[in-house]
């Protein structure tokens, strides 16, 4: 084999600057629904929806809806990734906007309890399975386009833009908060809390007017010119790519956990333990936004630097250790000492390991079935990570008479899990995205090292 170097094409950077805005806005939208959603949660919707119980009950029964939401993403993305593998990444990104936005909506639209009683509650579920359908492609949708359209050595910083826009779209939840919270109790109960969900219609007309105009990535044309397009990737994903599947799955498991934990439980645990006042809750998850925007950009660029797996491994490796510093800081109920432990869990779980995750996971998979293979894991990983932990982190402190100590132990484990699952994923670093073997093949491994080049960089070598 002659050992010739064939140059990658240069994208096209009108394409990639809108494929940018399209993943950057889109998950923007996505975060902005779950946060207004989560915070809703933790602080009023045991009153509107779950009256006639206690207080910790009502909370329990406010985070089951939630994690329904989780449970609905798995759905969406085996419905969505179909589609995203076989008709392209556009029209999936354009149908799951439309979804997440028009629930987000119509939950600004529904009667409480004390208007019709138990139909209220079941509204609210329908609604939040809705939410939760349409999310379920989203993040991966988003991930796989920008990966797929960046050029060698940028894509894990412009990949990691997916998770800056999450990182928005919590910031404008807390703001949506922040600012409804000024409203006097009357009125934040009766229409304020239904202002805040009816916001998110604006952010769905910008993220649609720049989706029409998005392009589909260089390598789903490719493969749409071959005629190589998988009539099923989502049963290719279960026969070829189980392994790449399964380890995003538990890459991911830990992530999604401490995530949610921080951005949802801790905010009620802050009120309800703590005994915070209820405002200082959004602003202090808006600075973690801030911050955690930047950190996805930041971890974006070291990984391809460093590569994607020893960035990874260091962010988890930190987290294992979290946990307990963090709820000794929320304890002391000293408001510094809150920020900062919220602001670091933002930084490493919320933004900063999901931006390395933005190319890291879709580098793991072929040409076939990257936006299926992506979105399995993903969103199976995160119905027993972030849609139960609010939920199973509540029960513990409930179980174990307000202690804490439980719930760190669980976020340890679960993120140790995740810690291992990595140091046995291979590296990906400026990995061929065109190739349709998955890069845990064994032919895949010894390809990259014969296409090693001085410094460390990959280069795709023809015959």
């Amino acid at each position: 084999m002659a050992n010739t170097t064939t140059p990658a094409a240069v994208p096209d950077p009108r394409a990639v600057k809108r494929a940018a805005w399209a993943g950057l806005i889109g998950t923007a939208l996505e975060q902005y629904d779950f946060v207004i959603y989560g915070t809703a949660s933790a602080l009023i919707f045991s009153e509107l929806f779950f009256p006639n119980v206690s207080a910790s009950v009502g909370i329990l029964a406010s985070f089951s809806t939630y994690a329904v939401g989780f449970a609905a993403r798995p759905l969406g993305g085996l419905f969505f990734s179909r589609y995203g593998d076989r008709l392209g990444r556009k029209w999936v990104l354009v149908a799951t906007l439309l979804l997440m936005g028009g629930s987000t909506l119509a939950i600004g639209l529904l009667p409480t309890y004390g208007q019709v009683g138990l139909l209220a509650p079941i509204l609210l579920l329908i609604c939040r399975m809705g939410q939760g359908f349409g999310a379920g492609a989203e993040q991966s949708g988003a991930a796989s386009l920008l990966t797929e359209t960046a050029a060698k050595g940028r894509r894990g910083r412009l990949s990691s833009l997916v998770m800056t826009g999450a990182a928005l779209g919590t910031a404008m939840g807390a703001v949506a908060w922040i600012l409804a919270q000024r409203l006097s109790d009357d009125a934040l109960m009766t229409w304020g809390w239904r202002l805040v969900f009816g916001s998110s219609l604006v952010v769905t007309v910008a993220a649609m007017v720049i989706r029409r105009k998005l392009h589909e990535s260089p390598v789903f044309q490719e493969l749409k010119e071959k005629r190589e397009r998988p009539s099923s990737p989502v049963k290719e994903v279960l026969t070829t790519g189980r392994k790449p599947m399964l380890l995003v799955l538990f890459m991911n498991w830990g992530i999604s956990t401490q995530s949610y934990t921080y951005q949802v439980f801790m905010a009620s645990y802050l009120v309800t333990t703590v005994g915070v006042d209820k405002k200082f809750v959004p602003e202090v998850l808006l600075l973690g936004a801030i911050c955690g925007g930047i950190a996805a950009i930041a971890f974006g660029t070291l990984s391809d630097r460093f590569g994607r797996r020893p960035v990874y491994t260091t962010i988890l490796s930190a987290l294992v250790l979290l946990p307990v510093p963090t709820f000794v800081a929320l304890n002391s109920g000293s408001k510094v000492a809150i920020t900062v432990a919220i602001v670091i869990g933002f930084i490493l779980a919320c933004q900063g390991a999901v931006g390395v995750q933005m190319s890291f996971f879709p580098e793991l998979f072929g040409s076939r079935y990257r936006y299926a293979g992506v979105t399995l894991g993903r969103e199976f990983s995160s119905v027993i990570g972030g849609g139960v932990a609010p939920l199973i982190c509540t029960a513990l402190v409930t179980a174990f008479s307000g202690s804490w100590i439980p719930v760190a132990v669980y976020m340890m484990l679960i993120t140790a899990v995740s810690l291992i699952a990595t140091r046995m994923a291979p590296e990906t670093l400026d990995r061929d995205l065109s190739l349709p073997t998955d890069a845990t093949d064994p032919g895949a491994a010894r390809a990259r090292q014969e296409q090693a080049l001085p410094g460390g960089r990959l280069e795709k070598v023809g015959d």
